[in-house]
């Protein structure tokens, strides 16, 4: 066992009880899958129930016409496209 973990052991045996819960909670969030993070922060987040703007509608059609047109690029050619740049 690392270093690392036997101190962290150590400091769990002298957590707070009142504590132990955000430590627990804590853990878990270190531990989990990033895409399931993101899952859970997304299905947890609040509903946006602000009105759309004119700007928002116009880039929201300029978007769908790109999108029919083919003038799109998949997340990797995107990073490639910044790296180059």
């Amino acid at each position: 066992m690392s270093v690392a973990k036997e101190r962290l052991h150590d400091l769990i045996d002298l957590l707070p009880e009142a504590e132990e819960i955000a430590a627990l909670h804590y853990l878990e969030y270190l531990t989990e899958d990033k895409g399931a993070r993101m899952a859970r922060l997304l299905a947890n987040a609040p509903i946006d129930d602000e009105p759309l703007s004119e700007d928002d509608v116009e880039a929201i059609r300029e978007g769908k016409e790109d999108l029919l047109a083919g003038r799109w690029m998949s997340t990797e050619e995107l990073l490639r496209a910044l790296e180059e740049e």
